[in-house]
């Protein structure tokens, strides 16, 4: 298929720069969402070429090509496009960290400016230590042999009434 050279750069440089470029199974669209003057024919034509030469990676998935830049495709399309090393694909650039300054909670959890124990940590302790069974800690009164068993009859499957 004949792609013009401008539409061929066009796609390339849109591809450098994100690193990713998804396009529709769908022929009869006129143009790329992305890429406003370039139709959709063409850009999966090209892709698929490059994917045929290994500088892609290509995934089907809901009628949507997803196709992501390889390292040996970074290096070829920065080559062809005459791109300094320093310039790298989106998908490479780490996303720059927030100066903003996050409290930070100790070992006891979050921090309060009368430095106890909050109300809800209080709530937490009297829920576990009930008064009603004599003081006892709930979360220490648990598992297996922890209380005596007790058998019923009469509940299964070939009990008789």
């Amino acid at each position: 298929m004949f792609i013009p050279k401008a539409n061929r750069v066009a796609i390339y440089e849109y591809l450098f720069k994100e690193g990713v470029l998804v396009a529709k199974k769908d022929t009869r669209v006129l143009k790329h969402p992305d890429l406003s003057s370039i139709p959709n024919l063409q850009v999966i034509k090209t892709m698929q070429s490059l994917h045929s030469r290994g500088l892609v990676k290509e995934q089907f998935a809901w009628r949507h090509f997803y196709w992501c830049l390889t390292n040996e495709g970074i290096e070829e399309l920065r080559n062809y496009l005459h791109l300094p090393p320093e310039i790298v694909p989106s998908t490479l650039t780490r996303p720059a960290r927030s100066d903003a300054v996050r409290p930070r909670g100790g070992a006891g959890g979050p921090q309060r400016f009368g430095g106890g124990p909050s109300k809800t940590d209080q709530d937490r302790s009297n829920y576990r230590r009930n008064p009603g069974d004599g003081g006892l800690d709930k979360t220490g009164d648990v598992g297996p042999g922890s209380r005596d068993l007790e058998f019923r009859g009469g509940f299964g499957r070939g009990s008789r009434y």
